[in-house]
């Protein structure tokens, strides 16, 4: 990395000299400004040739990018997530293995520029008032911001993005994240109108799997996706509506939930609900919606086992309603049919580690029946059968 403090001081010179320079558009003419003012500065004459061309690249990307210095790492398509620590501590995942960056910020001022370009970008806000962002950029990218008030070591940055190209089952199949035989089966599941869960860890793969599942509902039906910041992207089904939570505004005011949208997508005549991911609240509406003919609905949530997104789902539900656990137990167990476990194994790949069907209700309890496993460094069939198979033989797969 070349000299820290002669490139900021090149760095505040032109900062300072650009906006009587080239235009806001003209991008070839500001690198160009850019380039002669560096390699004319007397900080730079020993910089080797390397160093300069470093020095340019950092300068332009701090005066004329949204996302400063980290938009190097934004714009590498094999970087899958940016984790900015505060404005001297920056790392990216690439490969599934997480290293340092060799960038930092200037300041704790340029760092909060970013992140409130960002916020301001999808009409939102942070400030101390507000302090967490949630949100996402053009391309898609799911981002997540914290302000210093509230994060000890300063403003956090974390950038999660997608890949340009949308995966599909046939790249899972490739990477050896899902067998064929449990593909298969998985999309004659989405076909016949079977509600699923996808449940696994932080970074496992959740979203993208609902994208990959999407792809088989039949195309002829009639879709309501909600999410609480817009990441799905389902292209397959002409006739469906996109629905995104907003937070509220400084006087708490404007707010939508997650909960208003479930219900008032109840009223656009769906034939399937897709619910990005269930955090509260939301999971009573959505397993009324499962349970009131939705059938084929898909939703995500965070949990590190079936079992253990069972019991999340309980916790949640009560959040809601104060219901008795047995009857909750009993909602479940009739609304999702199949759940689908993701997670990383220790060479850092995403893979189904599990799926496993929600039988009805027995002692008290919801019985899971697994039908795959991953096992052996594979996922195989534990060689279970589907119980529950009328909606095979109504849609003639049995």
């Amino acid at each position: 990395m070349v000299g820290h403090e002669a490139v900021k001081e090149i760095t505040e010179e032109i900062r300072l000299a650009i906006n009587a320079g080239p235009g806001e558009e003209d991008e070839a003419a500001a690198l160009a400004f850019i380039e002669e003012r560096v390699l004319s500065h007397k900080s730079a004459r020993y910089f080797t040739v390397a160093e300069k061309a470093e020095a340019i690249n950092s300068i332009y990307n701090r005066i004329r990018k949204d996302l400063s210095v980290i938009q190097p790492l934004a714009d590498d398509r094999e970087i899958s997530e940016i984790m900015v620590n505060g404005p001297r501590s920056v790392f990216y995942e690439k490969h599934g293995a997480v290293r340092e960056a060799d960038v930092r910020f200037e300041s704790v001022e340029e760092l909060e520029e970013v992140i409130r370009r960002i916020a301001a970008g999808v009409h939102r806000e942070i400030n101390e008032l507000n302090p967490i962002l949630d949100a996402r950029l053009a391309d898609g990218s799911r981002v997540n911001a914290v302000c210093k008030n509230v994060a000890l070591n300063g403003p956090i940055l974390t950038i999660r993005k997608f890949p340009q190209n949308r995966i599909t089952m046939d790249d899972l199949l490739r990477s050896g994240s899902i067998s064929r035989e449990a593909a298969e089966f998985l999309k004659t599941l989405v076909v016949c109108g079977y509600n699923i869960f996808i449940s696994g860890g932080t970074s496992s793969g959740k979203t993208t799997f609902l994208n990959v599942l999407s792809n088989y509902i039949p195309p002829e039906e009639r879709i309501i996706v909600i999410e609480d910041s817009a990441e799905l992207q389902i292209t397959e089904v002409k006739n469906t509506v996109r629905l995104e939570c907003r937070n509220a505004n400084v006087q708490g005011k404007g707010g939508v939930t997650m909960r208003q949208l479930i219900k008032s997508s109840l009223r656009m005549r769906p034939n399937r609900i897709i619910v990005g991911e269930v955090r509260g609240e939301e999971v009573l509406d959505m397993i009324q919606a499962m349970n009131t003919g939705h059938d084929g609905s898909l939703s995500t949530g965070h949990a590190n086992s079936p079992k253990g997104m069972v019991c999340r789902l309980e916790t949640m539900y009560l959040q809601a309603a104060e219901f008795p656990a047995e009857a909750i137990r009993r909602q479940i167990c009739e609304a999702i049919d199949v759940m689908v476990h993701l997670g990383r194994t220790a060479d850092g790949r995403r893979r189904v580690l599990e799926i496993t069907e929600v039988m009805d209700m027995e002692g008290g309890e919801v019985p899971l029946r697994p039908l795959f496993k991953f096992e052996g460094g594979a996922l195989r069939s534990t060689g279970a059968g589907l119980a529950n198979t009328w909606k095979l033989e109504m849609r003639g797969h049995a």
